[in-house]
């Protein structure tokens, strides 16, 4: 289970895992969180005490401080899994659906001809269909695209890359999500 990460101000920085939220809490450096607990975490045994220590950890934890300015919307890498989560793993030429192995990265406009490795130029494939197109731009090949490729927003890309999102945690991503996000949610 990831929980999700905020600053202080309640900007998502990213996921993070229970251990790294146990440690803002040693720390005191929580400042809030959000949703009702959805983990608990059992420490060590108090020499004084004898009882065990507990910490139920929240979906949604804001650390104390501020991210910094190139941290609050970073262009999310890009790696072949996340571009076939952007596309819904559908060939972006023939529309069908295909598993991850079946899939291909395709550059609309081919890097031979000057095309760039950038989310903005770059689509799933299937191999039947990039095979096809070759080192062709769409258009040459007559074979439209069925959407335009977008690089996602950060928070689109944490929808994207974590399919365990807990119910509060969705609903305050999607509060954040930018108004013309093309990501089905």
């Amino acid at each position: 289970m990831r929980l999700l990460s905020l600053d202080a101000c309640g900007r998502v920085l990213d996921w993070m895992s229970w251990q790294d939220a146990a440690c803002l809490y040693a720390r005191d450096a929580v400042a809030w969180t959000l949703g009702e607990p959805c983990l608990r975490v059992h420490g060590g045994t108090s020499r004084l005490t004898g009882e065990q220590s507990v910490l139920d950890l929240p979906p949604i934890i804001a650390a104390r401080g501020h991210a910094r300015a190139s941290a609050l919307d970073p262009t999310p890498a890009l790696t072949n899994a996340a571009l076939f989560a952007r596309d819904s793993y559908l060939c972006l030429y023939c529309g069908q659906h295909f598993s991850r192995p079946h899939l291909t990265r395709d550059h609309v406009q081919p890097v031979s001809k000057g095309g760039r490795d950038i989310w903005e130029n770059v689509v799933s494939a299937c191999f039947s269909c990039n095979s096809r197109k070759g080192n062709r731009t769409p258009q040459q090949a007559h074979m439209p695209l069925l959407a335009v490729p977008y690089r996602p927003s950060w928070v689109e890309h944490l929808i994207l890359s974590n399919r365990n999102i807990l119910a509060d945690q969705m609903t305050f991503l999607r509060s954040q999500l930018p108004k013309n996000t093309r990501l089905v949610t």
